[in-house]
């Protein structure tokens, strides 16, 4: 499994691609792809850590795993490329950021833009069998991301962690609320976004935080 990102985040995280739990991580996500259709693509496996550095992250959006539909996932939590209909959660998304600030919806459901300007978009497990979700659940991804996020928490100051539903919202407990701001909400699933995704107002809340911080606000 080629290990591609940004200086910045390899300083952060070389001592966990020495594990032994990412060796054996690496051994069953190889075998994976050569055996079964999987997403994302191998080169898009570690792509938010391309785009989105350490040093400027500012913003972490947490989803689950890929999507597992042919052509969707691009290594962005929530994101698809250019072309590619936006899923259902990513069109909530949009519904909820145009009632928050008013900004349209946009054509594309490509976030390379918002990844390029400080805001991880984190999946917690970084691969998926086609049409299985949560396929690779519990061969160490978690541990990975878990990794991630407690490195942000402790090595940064003031970064917005943005948990959306109940499995993004456990890994509360892996973050220092009294250094960072934490949103919690529904997911933005048709299935839960009526609960609380709706009206929750996370990009005007981050915004206001980042600015009160002396940070630059994100173009959403």
């Amino acid at each position: 499994m080629s290990i591609r990102i940004e200086l910045s985040w390899k300083n952060q995280l070389t001592t966990e691609f020495e594990k032994p739990y990412f060796k054996k991580l690496t051994d069953y996500v190889r075998a994976a792809y050569q055996n079964s259709t999987i997403y994302p693509a191998a080169k898009n496996i570690f792509r938010a850590f391309e785009l989105s550095t350490f040093t400027d992250t500012k913003v972490v959006i947490l989803g689950q795993d890929p999507y597992h539909g042919p052509g969707q996932a691009d290594g962005l939590a929530f994101s698809v490329p250019l072309g590619v209909a936006c899923p259902p959660s990513l069109q909530n998304i949009f519904a909820e950021l145009e009632t928050d600030m008013g900004i349209e919806k946009p054509t594309s459901g490509t976030l390379d833009g918002w990844a390029q300007q400080g805001v991880l978009l984190l999946n917690v497990i970084l691969t998926v069998e086609a049409h299985k979700a949560g396929s690779h659940q519990n061969q160490g991804w978690e541990l990975f991301t878990n990794a991630v996020i407690k490195a942000i928490s402790e090595r940064k100051q003031q970064v917005v962690f943005m948990l959306w539903g109940r499995y993004a919202g456990q890994k509360e407990a892996l973050i220092d609320a009294q250094k960072h701001l934490i949103l919690k909400s529904a997911h933005p699933s048709p299935l839960s976004a009526h609960r609380g995704f709706f009206q929750n107002r996370h990009f005007s809340k981050a915004n206001a935080y980042l600015l009160a911080t002396g940070q630059k606000p994100i173009a959403w």
